[in-house]
Parts: structure tokens; C-alpha cells; sequence
């Protein structure tokens, strides 16, 4: 089902789902299933599950020359969201990323997509590799989101890259990524806002949030979607608080904002305990005045860490 009639059958009451990433090489399917079972109790409609552009590594070749060979860290998106549509019965919706994937390679995963039964899809540009400055397109890739997002339309039309099927088409719901606190390179918000307005009528059916930890923002977020015509359901995406550590790390890794009343909090515990109880308390507060608000669903980035978000949904649903 789609993401977009989950929310309408929903009739208006908040929605739980969760995002993961899929196993480091080397581990086994059960690594996904325990991270997703103690999270089934709040029935989740749909499960994201993330993909990771390739990067390289430098094998030394012993000769005082360094050999340079691509990797990924964690394979298995697609094999992922199968194996969810058939334990659980659950929806997956698998990202897929511009890094790292020709059209080519990116349209056969459509094929696959199809051929599984999956019905969403979220289209994203994806991160830079880390020795790069900034975001470098594949030979042969797509550049941007905007041009995946077209990409998955014209799959949805049967206009494949190298020729038209018109007994072969797709019917995937597109979902895209929105920043309330701005995407980093954009030059303003208004800019940020265009570009976001452009996917939307491409083809983007749902937007879902960069995490936040200022409800006025996805609320003032939200309020200038609407302003700028854009009006597909707008997920936010949460994150809580788990470790001091992340006070620096999530500003400078996701360009975002922290309340002084939580990093003050914070500041004062005394254990990783005391931390981890200070985000938790934090989360339910800013999901119960999300689902006041009427958010249509309040989306986890888990990352195969179900445990407080667990704490939190008990709280909340």
C-alpha cells in the first residue's frame, strides 16, 4: 500500500513507522529482525530502510604505492525490504540514493522493486563520500534528486531509458526529503523551498523531515509548504537524544539546531544514563505536541537501536 493511503485510511490520527540501516557486511538477516520486533507493538504501516553510496579504501600494495578500491559498507537494501514484506506483512520503503548508482543500475532496482511487490519509494541524493569536499555525481549517474525523482516518473509512465513499454509500468509512490532548518547548501530558505516545490511537481507524493529537535520549526516548516502550493503529507523525522556526545556530532553531521533547554539538561547529568533519560523525556514531550499538531505520522531514525524508541511510543500511543 501506499505511504499516501496509509495516511488517508488513517483518518487523521498520528501514525508510527521507523527507519533502519541494513547490517554491516558480514552479518545475518537476524540483525534487521531484532531490530525491528520490539517495535511492532505500536503497527507500524511502513518501515524505511537506508542505502549508503559506495566508498574507498587504500590497500597498501607494499611497493610504497597505495591501491584505491571501492566497497560498500553495507549492501542489502533491497533484499531487506523484501525479506520485511514477507515476515512481517509490513510495507518497506527502500531509499534510493543518486551516489553510487548509474541510471542503469538505478532502473533495474525500479525492476526489482516492481517485481517484489514494492510500493514506495523514497528519492534522495544521498550523502558525499568522506574524502570528498562535496557531493561528486557517478559517471553516468543522476546529479541531483529532483532527477530521480523524473527518473522514477517516467518508470511509472513505461518510459525506460532506452526505450518505452507502455504494458510495463510501474505505480511507485515517490516520497523526497524536506529540512526545516534548511538544506546546508542551499543558498537561503526560499531557495531551499524552489527546490523542494520542483520535486513536488515532478512527481513526489510525501515529504519526510531531516530530524529536528524544534517543534516551531517543522511547524513554521509545514506552514511555508503550504504558502509555496506544496501540499503532499509532511512527516516529521525524530531522533532523540541517547549520548552527550551527540551535541556535537548531529549539528555537525545533520547542519542542526539544539534547544538550549536540552543541551542545558544535558550538560548537567552526571551518568550516560542521566543522558539517555534527558532525550527520552525530551522526545515524548516534542511527540505529543507533533500528534497535537496533527502530524500525520512521527517517523524514528532508529538505525537498529529500537530500544528507546520503544520507551518513547509506550509513552505516546
Amino acid at each position: 500500500m501506499k505511504i499516501t493511503e496509509h495516511i488517508k485510511n488513517a483518518k487523521g490520527k498520528t501514525l508510527f513507522s521507523f527507519e533502519l540501516l541494513p547490517p554491516i557486511k558480514g552479518q545475518s538477516i537476524q540483525w534487521v529482525y531484532d531490530s525491528i520486533e520490539p517495535l511492532l507493538e505500536f503497527n507500524p504501516p511502513f518501515i524505511d530502510v537506508t542505502s549508503l553510496r559506495e566508498d574507498y579504501i587504500y590497500k597498501d600494495k607494499g611497493d610504497g604505492l597505495l591501491q584505491k578500491i571501492s566497497y560498500r559498507k553495507r549492501p542489502g537494501t533491497i533484499a531487506i525490504c523484501a525479506a520485511i514484506i514477507n515476515k512481517y506483512g509490513i510495507d518497506a520503503v527502500p531509499h534510493l540514493i543518486c551516489g553510487g548508482f548509474t541510471k542503469e543500475e538505478t532502473e533495474n532496482a525500479l525492476i526489482d522493486l516492481q517485481f517484489l511487490g514494492i510500493d514506495n519509494v523514497l528519492a534522495l541524493r544521498g550523502d558525499s563520500r568522506q574524502a570528498d569536499a562535496s557531493f561528486v555525481p557517478t559517471p553516468g549517474g543522476h546529479t541531483y534528486a529532483s532527477d530521480l525523482v523524473q527518473h522514477i516518473k517516467n518508470h511509472n509512465n513505461g518510459k525506460f531509458l532506452h526505450e518505452d513499454i507502455d504494458t510495463f509500468k510501474s505505480d511507485f509512490c515517490i516520497g523526497v526529503a524536506g529540512y526545516p532548518e534548511k538544506h546546508f547548501e542551499a543558498p537561503n530558505l526560499n531557495t531551499d523551498f524552489k527546490y523542494l516545490k520542483h520535486k513536488v511537481d515532478l512527481g513526489a507524493e510525501f515529504i519526510v523531515t531531516q530530524m529536528f529537535f524544534d517543534n516551531q520549526k517543522y511547524f513554521d516548516f509545514v506552514k511555508k509548504c503550504r504558502e509555496n502550493d506544496i501540499n503532499v503529507p509532511i512527516i516529521p523525522g525524530l531522533k532523540p537524544i541517547s549520548t552527550a556526545k551527540q551535541l556535537i556530532s548531529l549539528p555537525k553531521i545533520f547542519h542542526i539546531d539544539l534547544p538550549d533547554d536540552l543541551t542545558d539538561a544535558v550538560h548537567h547529568c552526571k551518568t550516560a544514563q542521566e543522558v539517555k533519560e534527558v532525550g527520552t523525556h525530551f522526545m515524548i514531550k516534542q511527540c505529543k505536541e507533533l500528534i497535537e499538531f496533527g502530524a500525520p505520522v512521527l517517523h524514528f531514525y532508529t538505525m537498529g537501536k529500537p530500544e528507546q524508541t520503544q520507551q518513547i511510543a509506550r509513552a505516546i500511543f
